[in-house]
Parts: C-alpha cells; sequence; structure tokens
C-alpha cells in the first residue's frame, strides 16, 4: 500500500500525463486550502512545479506530433503549395 508521502516522492519521469494533471490539482487543492506548515507549503509548492514541468513536456510533445501529423508525409509541402497558389 503506497501513502501520500509515497506518490510525493516518486519520479516525475515515470508519471503519465494525468497522473501528473491528477496530482497537481490535488497539490494546489491542498495549497488553496490552507492548514500546512510553511515547510509543507514550500514542499507542496515544490511538488506542483515539477508536476507542472511533467505535464509540459508531455503537453508539448503531444503539440509536436500534431504538428508532424498535420505536416503530412512530405514535410511542409501543403503549406508550399499554399504559398505557391497565392504567387499566381
Amino acid at each position: 500500500m503506497t501513502s501520500k508521502t509515497d506518490e510525493a516522492t516518486s519520479p516525475a519521469d515515470v508519471l503519465g500525463y494525468e497522473q501528473a494533471r491528477d496530482e497537481l490539482i490535488e497539490v494546489v487543492r491542498r495549497l488553496e486550502t490552507g492548514g500546512t506548515t510553511l515547510e509543507e507549503s514550500l514542499a507542496l509548492w515544490e511538488r506542483g512545479e515539477e508536476l507542472a514541468k511533467v505535464c509540459r513536456r508531455w503537453l508539448d510533445g503531444a503539440r509536436a506530433r500534431l504538428d508532424a501529423a498535420l505536416a503530412g508525409p512530405d514535410g511542409d509541402a501543403d503549406a508550399n503549395e499554399g504559398a505557391d497558389a497565392q504567387d499566381d
């Protein structure tokens, strides 16, 4: 059985996007609720920053994959065709 402290110390690199996002939501909720010591709040903040970076990496990767898929098999061929049509 894993405790909350075990989850907080898990390596961020192994977290999937949804898992990191859900943990980040919980960190924010705990910070907004208050009732924690300064040391606990700082630890939560640091964990939140780490989780936000994990989410950003996942989103950046997804954006790169979408851009590559939209570019098509010839790279930017579709974008170049549109520019050529405007020159005529």
